[in-house]
């Protein structure tokens, strides 16, 4: 359930719309919002202590769902087609029917779930610590281990990489990206995978758009670029040395990247420009969608401190 309030921009900040970027939601000093979705104007942030805002107006307006599903941490979530995902800390997963009732599944883990993945046809793939790789053909209801054989060449010494974005294509191909600089693709479902691409700089966050072109980008500014839907990787220079934590592009390919202490920007996803605004340059945001189109276009960005920042296009 919703709780009554409706969470909104604070006294001194201008309202959502009025400004090119506007803080639409502040939290207090001990709260963290980790990941946010959106679906249309439903749209879903998940945070430290299990909190969770939900917003039914493309982002105009939170309102806590209460009462809250855990008091541990909810680090990623999905929402399609009126269906959402949450995943967190001790393997937590929670899903949102139809009728917007949240309740547990069973996700076989007790190792922290980062993120979540769920296309139109119900199939849906969560990832996490130490090469864990959930995966749910039934909408969330049923999760089964998907997970490469990670002794078999993917990383160094078989070891078991921590896994931090996945994205299940409508067709259910899945793409996931980790430590190692590692890529990895199944296009039958997670029986088999390909690693795409192996690196020094751990890959936070990743985005493939239906046209083919993505990004994943992490450690020390490295941002890596597709054109063919992810077969292939080439890196772009971001002209940061944060570590780059979320990103998000609109289909006429304007980006926004999240960071610790630095905000990115890029209309072709070539060259990239540092977005300048508040504590863009001091704090952390990770989560990041991209909603609206050309003139309307908004991201929406969430991190430290509870805070969700709307900045216009």
């Amino acid at each position: 359930a919703l709780g009554s309030s409706v969470v909104g921009a604070s006294a001194g900040q201008s309202p959502a719309g009025t400004a090119p970027i506007a803080a639409v939601v502040n939290g207090t000093a001990h709260q963290a919002l980790f990941a946010l979705a959106f679906d249309g104007g439903d749209g879903i942030a998940v945070g430290a202590g299990g909190q969770m805002l939900a917003s039914q107006d493309g982002g105009g307006s939170w309102q806590a769902v209460m009462p809250a599903l855990t008091e541990q941490s909810l680090l990623g979530v999905a929402v399609v087609s009126g269906r959402a995902i949450a995943v967190g800390q001790a393997g937590l997963i929670f899903v949102r029917d139809a009728s917007g009732v949240w309740r547990p599944s069973t996700s076989g883990t007790e190792e922290r779930l980062f993120a979540v993945s769920l296309n139109t046809d119900g199939v849906a793939v969560a990832v996490g610590a130490f090469g864990k790789v959930l995966k749910s053909v039934d909408g969330g209801l049923q999760w089964a281990s998907v997970a490469p054989a990670w002794a078999e060449g993917y990383t160094e010494q078989g070891l078991e990489p921590h896994l931090y974005d996945v994205k299940v294509a409508p067709d259910g191909v899945i793409t996931l990206v980790g430590e190692f600089g590692l890529i990895l693709r199944s296009s039958d479902g997670g029986q088999g995978w390909t690693a795409l691409h192996k690196g020094e700089a751990s890959l936070f966050g990743l985005d493939l758009r239906v046209d083919g072109v993505g990004y994943a980008v992490g450690q020390g500014g490295v941002i890596q670029r597709t054109t063919d839907g992810g077969a292939t990787w080439a890196e772009v220079e971001s002209g940061s040395a944060a570590n780059l934590l979320g990103v998000r592009s609109s289909p006429d390919g304007h980006v926004v990247v999240t960071a610790m202490r630095d905000m990115l920007a890029s209309d072709d996803g070539l060259s990239w420009r540092r977005i300048e605004w508040g504590d863009f340059g001091s704090a952390w945001y990770s989560g990041v969608s991209v909603i609206g189109a050309g003139a309307a276009e908004n991201a929406l960005v969430v991190g430290h401190s509870g805070r969700i920042v709307r900045i216009a296009r």
